[in-house]
């Protein structure tokens, strides 16, 4: 709750001007009874018509005043939450962004967006009621009481045996309640994944026909959300009769020993009449506090889940440092397994150097281990022993701005944004001009680009879908050179490309304008031989280091792989 308290701070001017107007707002809400009960005792009953309207004229202004400050609460109330909220939103996204891989590993995507947008909008509903009526309603409440008990003591008893009976209802509630609540967040998540992963995966869905097999997991989730809406909401159900049984069992007792007492000269008729108002108050005050504390028992739940997230390990700080590296790689006995994982290590005793302008490619069997090298070079995770070094300095003493500023990548899954194809490029160099783009495209053999109907200026779909996977990659490639970074990871990034283009883009890549160092990770041998040296993975251990010469002579993995890529190539 402290951090919501620190957001609250931000805005305690408008916070405690609203707090002060709801105050007020109940203090005019609880004279209007007592007023009342002036003008029928010491006007109507007395037959005092200029009583009737100094105590007429005098409820007339307290109630303009109470709408006044009903109003000006109402303001501020919504400026505050909605300020709260953005506030609140703005940093759940800093917090995303910063993410270290092993905390976008723990949450998932859909838990994500619940949280930033249902779980952010309760807290918003939340904050904006607190300011505008459940501050009100105990206030109004505990006011009734009080005034209540001034006009007659006697009928105020049964007040109190009615808002004990209520306390322990309201308890009742929030113990059965909250579990049930968090729970339903949950199953929201389970929904909005199950919609994101459709609409990911659209193509592959109605390529494979299994519109039914999408729909029975979406029906699925959702018949789970539904049960536990039912059953979050069956407690509030069942109390709230129980509620309204209790208050009206209490009114109708007011009533009835409120008419024998008048009948014994033991009240008054217009003390009467308050006290049943004041009832009345006191009848919409609890209600009011019971949903007060359902909505909180909801709220808690999406403050603990946003808790969560704002408490997920950040990727590691930048350090301020702008040095230019020259390219050189060690990974000198590195081994690692992914955090949350089998525990199987992912690589193990791994050792290689690439020296500056050199090239490695990396080659080996699915689930070699291959693509974690990238990442651990990136430090998107830590080793778990072992060195990982860039120009000789140990990547733990580099900030995370200077080996990705010195790092290019393009991914085995060609990731593009919605927008121009310009503004995809200059990803890689925002202030890169027309030429430096034709230039990188060249390069990256993108002259499909000059045949689009806008040229770099044509707009891209989400995930470029507008685009086939050949076109997606050879654009991410040009992306990555734009950069100009001393090393390039290709992370099987030519595998939707034909044999022809794929061998104009690793010429390229061999007469390029600066020194880069290459690292080349792929399934294809004919694209590693072109490397200085292919290193062989097995099961995330070195299996072979050298050339393609040297590999067809003492790497018997290797002479497997090349072996059974040529007998395909020959019976295709």
């Amino acid at each position: 709750m402290t951090l919501y308290y620190n957001y609250l701070a931000k805005y305690k001017i408008p916070f405690l001007i609203a707090v002060l107007c709801v105050t007020l707002e109940a203090v005019c809400d609880l004279l209007g009874p007592t007023l009342m009960a002036r003008i029928i005792n010491q006007g109507i009953e007395k037959g005092s018509l200029a009583e009737v309207y100094y105590w007429g004229t005098l409820m007339l202004a307290v109630t303009l005043l109470g709408a006044c400050f009903a109003v000006t609460r109402s303001n501020l109330a919504s400026y505050v939450s909605q300020r709260m909220g953005g506030d609140l939103r703005a940093d759940l996204f800093g917090k995303i962004i910063s993410f270290a891989e092993q905390s976008g590993d723990k949450i998932d995507g859909g838990s994500l967006i619940t949280r930033m947008i249902n779980d952010t909008s309760q807290i918003i509903q939340f904050i904006n009621g607190m300011m505008r009526i459940f501050l009100k309603a105990p206030l109004t409440g505990i006011g009734s009481v009080i005034l209540a008990s001034w006009l007659n003591f006697r009928l105020s008893l049964i007040i109190y045996g009615v808002v004990a009976v209520v306390s322990l209802l309201i308890y009742a509630s929030m113990k059965f309640s909250y579990p049930r609540f968090y729970q339903l967040q949950k199953a929201v998540d389970r929904v909005n994944l199950k919609v994101q992963e459709y609409l990911i995966g659209i193509r592959l869905v109605k390529a494979f026909g299994t519109y039914e097999q999408e729909t029975e997991k979406f029906a699925e989730a959702n018949r789970e959300l539904m049960q536990k809406g039912i059953s979050s909401q069956m407690v509030i159900t069942l109390i709230s009769p129980f509620l309204t049984l209790v208050v009206g069992t209490g009114t109708a007792a007011v009533i009835f020993l409120g008419s024998r007492l008048f009948m014994m000269d033991l009240a008054d008729l217009g003390d009467m009449m308050a006290f049943t108002i004041y009832m009345a108050q006191i009848l919409t005050s609890l209600i009011m506090i019971t949903t007060v504390f359902t909505t909180f028992v909801r709220t808690k739940a999406s403050m603990e889940r946003i808790g969560e997230v704002l408490d997920c390990a950040e990727d590691f700080a930048p350090s301020g440092a702008e040095r230019k590296l020259q390219g050189k790689i060690t990974f000198d006995k590195v081994t690692f397994a992914y955090p949350n994982g089998s525990g199987v290590p992912a690589i193990r005793e791994l050792s290689f150097t690439v020296n500056p302008g050199g090239s490695l490619a990396i080659i080996g069997p699915t689930g070699s281990g291959k693509s974690t090298i990238a990442w651990l070079l990136l430090r998107f995770y830590d080793a778990d022993r072992g060195r990982i070094m860039l120009d000789d300095y140990p990547i733990q003493e580099l900030g995370a701005d200077e080996i990705r500023h010195n790092i290019a990548i393009v991914p085995q899954k060609s990731m593009l944004f919605s927008g121009t194809v310009a503004e995809n490029l200059r990803w890689g160099d925002k202030q890169a001009s027309p030429e430096e783009l034709r230039q990188a495209a060249e390069k990256a053999q993108a002259d499909f680009i000059g045949q689009m109907t806008e040229g770099y200026d044509s707009l891209l779909g989400s995930e470029g879908v507008n685009l086939s996977g050949g076109q997606k990659q050879r654009l991410s490639l040009a992306r990555a050179l734009l950069k100009k970074a001393p090393v390039l990871i290709l992370d099987d990034a030519t595998s939707a490309l034909d044999a022809v283009t794929e061998a104009k883009v690793r010429e390229n890549l061999k007469h390029n304008d600066y020194r880069q160092t290459l690292l080349i990770i792929t399934q294809r041998c004919g694209t590693a031989m072109s490397a200085d040296q292919i290193l062989v993975m097995e099961n995330g251990r070195e299996a072979g280091l050298g050339s393609h010469e040297e590999l067809m002579r003492a790497c018997a993995i290797y002479q497997d792989i090349y072996h059974t890529q040529l007998q395909s190539s020959r019976e295709a």
